[in-house]
């Protein structure tokens, strides 16, 4: 079966493909000629994903799956949370983004923060959504070269390596994309329409 991850991100894309079950062949926008940048509206993550997930369904006519992922650290009392990708603007650069958070922590101590995902389901006229969320907090300075957006500045709960220093393997694993993803796999190996 052919599914859609309604995504131009292809770090993400290519971590997702991995986590896949057999029998669905995964594409992203580009496979699909969904080149345009679906505006996120939504006051909440789950708001977004559905706008992007029914948008590929509407438009389209295929099922598919789409994501929203926030940052929401304590001290900031939420965010940059729906914002996450364009907290420091539109341009969306996650450097950017990494450094006004440093910044606005520079005198906290308290430094909790997670992300969550929350992902939408599109799929033979249904719709189901799976949500996971890793708890962690933000490190003093960006380490690592693996991951991609904040993943440099965060340090999961019980490890000594931010989220991009870990395996990507290891991070599938433990993350909130990974823990949303593996809710949407274990949904679709039961689905009747799978094969």
């Amino acid at each position: 079966m052919k599914l859609v991850f309604a995504t131009h991100n292809q770090h993400k894309y290519e971590e997702v493909k991995l986590l896949m079950p057999k029998g669905i062949e995964l594409l992203d926008l580009s496979s699909i000629n969904c080149h345009e940048e679906i505006t996120e509206t939504g006051e909440t993550l789950q708001e977004n994903a559905k706008i992007k997930a029914n948008y590929i369904t509407e438009n389209y006519g295929l099922n598919c799956f789409a994501d929203d992922t926030g940052l929401l650290i304590e001290a900031l009392n939420g965010e940059p949370g729906v914002y996450s990708a364009r907290y420091a603007g539109n341009q969306k650069n996650s450097l950017d983004n990494m450094q006004k958070v440093l910044r606005k922590l520079m005198n906290h101590q308290n430094r909790k923060a997670y992300f969550e995902t929350v992902i939408v389901l599109n799929i033979n006229g249904e719709q189901f959504s799976f949500s996971g969320k890793a708890y962690g907090e933000i490190i003093q300075r960006p380490v690592g070269e693996k991951g991609f957006g904040y993943d440099p500045i965060f340090r999961p709960e019980g490890y000594d390596k931010t989220f991009a220093e870990l395996p990507v393997e290891v991070k599938n694993r433990i993350s909130h994309r990974g823990k949303a993803i593996g809710l949407l796999v274990q949904f679709l190996k039961k689905y009747p329409h799978t094969e």
